[in-house]
């Protein structure tokens, strides 16, 4: 049995892994926007892998999608909103970046022992890719949990979605219009994101978490 179609996939889907790792590394803006352009790019390569080893010609839709709009559009957007902002500067964190990779190895681990035996029946294709985006997901999480800045979290937000669209289309793809609707989704939660970023910068003259929960306590 020829294995090199299982390999690359799982190549492809180990890489989201490991760039994922990268965002929570990185501690610049414009790096941060760069990895996550990098992440989005793996994502399209593995779609369109999958599109061809399932004979699913539909998947190449959202691996395009994922290429243009969250390879492209969306990271040249918040670099212009990053400018436009002025917080082009370090990333606050809760906790410091060693603790924070280390947290995420054990949430790699556990994604791995947990996914690989509730899917021990399964397609060895969607088996380990599964575990893959569940793996993805938790950073993405964890990214969202331990960074202060409004930015950096939108970036979580999104790479958590592209655990999801790996695991949906590892599991034998999703039906078109649900992967047009969440292609439609993220790009109306970043449009309103992005407004709701410019009002915060213009009503507290920062997009940081902490100078907000400082205003909420002066408040009180």
């Amino acid at each position: 049995m020829d294995t090199f179609p299982l390999d690359v996939a799982h190549m492809l889907a180990g890489t989201m892994v490991l760039v994922s790792f990268m965002l929570l590394y990185q501690d610049r803006m414009f790096a941060l926007l760069n990895v996550f352009a990098m992440h989005a790019v793996v994502l399209s390569a593995s779609v369109a892998w999958q599109a061809h080893i399932q004979n699913a010609p539909h998947l190449y839709v959202p691996a395009v999608i994922a290429l243009v709009l969250k390879g492209i559009i969306i990271p040249v957007a918040l670099h212009r909103v990053v400018i436009r902002l002025g917080i082009h500067r370090g990333i606050e964190t809760v906790v410091g970046i060693g603790p924070t990779l280390l947290f995420g190895v054990g949430l790699t681990a556990l994604s791995m022992v947990v996914m690989l035996k509730a899917a021990e029946t399964a397609d060895p294709l969607a088996r380990e890719d599964l575990a893959f985006a569940l793996s993805i997901l938790l950073l993405g999480l964890l990214m969202m949990v331990t960074r202060r800045n409004a930015v950096s979290q939108i970036i979580g937000f999104m790479s958590i979605e592209n655990g999801l669209i790996l695991a949906a289309t590892a599991a034998r793809g999703m039906p078109l219009v649900v992967e047009i609707s969440v292609a439609f989704s993220v790009l109306v939660a970043f449009i309103v994101i992005g407004v709701f970023l410019f009002r915060i910068r213009e009503r507290f003259d920062s997009v940081e978490l902490e100078a907000l929960d400082e205003f909420r306590g002066e408040r009180r």
